[in-house]
């Protein structure tokens, strides 16, 4: 055995492994975002829900009228008041997990501090451990904390709003009761407390509090109520027209994020049971069955494909890039949304770059490769195979998200690059995420994990085993303990339409459609 086989097998592999499951666990406390957007749709149904037809004897309005039911369901104050409560418990929990660890922390440290017999020295490198992660655990509190404080705000006014007063009122004093953390907070909870007592109290400044720290129907609900008691007609007026132009806008928004993935599931919903029931009648004739016992012709061994994997994917992209950008004389991108997704396409290319190129190197002995291997063939039928992969992934992926959002709770972290998305109103920076998600990622990962790692994998396991195998490393690379079940159900389809179209055009179409519709969903959601 080789020097160099040694290092990367005993040394680079185990380094590599333990970075991914350290990412791994570190998302382990981290909120899911998915918890987050679903929040966001909420904010849009409330502020749909507050739309009314300007001549209900129209019969056109009257048809607006039924499809905005259709959309946002019959009691849609009494569904986002659920949804905030489920969020306020899992942000709850989570804060009291925080609490309990940054308590278990501090015990340790005052254990290392005053011992109570003569020990050695802690090395220093276990106190720096110690204090980034005390640094982290305190950093999350401030965020729960403030989290939490948020959603009491809007929570009571949905109380309110059902006439649940006294709950309402309930739910602010004990918002004040925390102002010492949240003071401005605690301010905006005394102002909603004095709109909704019995008298009403009016504080000093009570719109400015309300314009700050609420937002969309939360906000303009809350200044109805104030107008009304200022008895100013003419910004009465003004809030309501501007609530009911919000209000027909969020319409629209919820029919197309609701109609477009309604629609293709079920389209990838109907072609599921047309392709399993055509599996079932003409077994391996049929399409689902092309190919797909067929393994590629491998030239290179388990070596190379951990050489591409741990140097090329693992170590440029938690190492070598983030050492290197690290090194550069320029300041990160804190509050410029088109400089942070700039600094994003940035690394990430430098990343695709290191790695293809390590990819390129430690294959390249072998050239000319063997027949589909990197295939790319624009005349034969790959949209039609991405297309459908895409529908069809919809239906199995949503079913499996629903599974996984249970086994979570809310945990488990998620692609950051989905809550700077969400959060950008630019479309510039919009424009540079999309080129980030929708092109270079599907490029670049369709390449890695469906044109090379798969094919690699059937020299040694049947093409269905490489299949599940690679999807698994698939999610796992994405390092979110949340995302693994749905990544590696997305990566079994591109890995289905890959290995039965024989072209790398159809995994590359799937995914970028795939990340086209989720930066779609975000952009309208976030546009509220």
């Amino acid at each position: 055995m080789t020097i160099k086989r040694l290092i990367l097998i005993f040394i680079m592999t185990p380094i590599a492994v333990l970075l991914a499951v350290s990412s791994l666990f570190g998302s382990w406390q981290e909120p899911q975002f998915q918890s987050r957007l679903e929040l966001y749709q909420t904010n849009i149904a409330l502020q749909a829900q507050a739309w009314q037809s300007e001549d209900s004897r129209d019969d056109r309005d009257d048809s607006l009228q039924a499809v905005r039911e259709a959309i946002l369901g019959e009691q849609p104050l009494e569904s986002a008041t659920k949804q905030y409560q489920e969020a306020r418990q899992s942000v709850q929990t989570n804060l009291d997990k925080v609490n309990n660890k940054l308590a278990q922390l501090r015990s340790q440290s005052d254990i290392v501090a005053t011992p109570p017999k003569p020990l050695p020295d802690v090395p220093s490198a276990t106190k720096t451990s110690q204090q980034a992660q005390l640094k982290q655990l305190q950093q999350s509190l401030k965020e729960q904390q403030k989290l939490l404080s948020e959603l009491d705000l809007r929570l009571g006014i949905l109380q309110a709003q059902q006439g649940q007063t006294d709950i309402a009122l309930k739910t602010w004093s004990e918002l004040q009761q925390r102002s010492d953390i949240t003071p401005e907070f605690g301010q905006t909870a005394a102002v909603l407390s004095g709109l909704w007592s019995n008298p009403p109290r009016l504080l000093p400044n009570t719109q400015q509090p309300i314009q700050k720290n609420l937002e969309g129907w939360f906000r303009s609900t809350a200044l109805v109520k104030l107008y009304q008691l200022q008895q100013r007609q003419e910004a009465l007026s003004a809030v309501k027209a501007a609530q009911q132009e919000a209000s027909a806008q969020a319409v629209i928004k919820l029919a197309v994020i609701g109609t477009i993935p309604t629609l293709a599931a079920l389209i990838g919903l109907i072609l599921l049971i047309f392709l399993f029931g055509q599996r079932l009648l003409k077994g391996k004739a049929s399409l689902l069955s092309q190919n797909g016992d067929l393994p590629w012709s491998t030239p290179w061994d388990i070596e190379t494909v951990l050489q591409v994997f741990v140097v090329g994917f693992f170590f440029m992209g938690q190492l070598f890039v983030p050492i290197l950008l690290s090194r550069l004389p320029i300041s990160r991108p804190v509050d410029d949304v088109r400089l942070q997704a700039f600094s994003v396409l940035v690394s990430y290319l430098l990343v695709a770059s290191g790695a293809l190129s390590v990819l390129y190197f430690s294959i390249k002995d072998f050239f000319p490769l063997p027949e589909f291997w990197f295939r790319f063939r624009f005349q034969d039928n790959w949209f039609l195979w991405g297309l459908g992969g895409y529908c069809a992934a919809l239906p199995i992926v949503v079913v499996v998200s629903l599974i996984n959002q249970q086994l979570w709770q809310g945990q488990g972290g998620s692609n950051p690059l989905l809550q700077l998305a969400l959060e950008s109103r630019d479309s510039i920076a919009l424009g540079i995420f999309f080129c980030t998600a929708a092109i270079a990622a599907p490029f670049f990962e369709e390449l890695l994990f469906r044109g090379f790692l798969l094919p690699s994998l059937t020299r040694f396991l049947p093409v269905w085993v490489s299949i599940l195998v690679s999807s698994l490393l698939f999610a796992i690379a994405h390092l979110s303990l949340s995302e693994i079940l749905p990544l590696t159900a997305l990566g079994i389809v591109l890995g289905v339409v890959y290995t039965r179209s024989r072209n790398l055009l159809a995994p590359m179409l799937l995914h970028s459609l795939w990340n086209s519709g989720t930066l779609l969903s975000l952009f309208i959601l976030g546009s509220n």
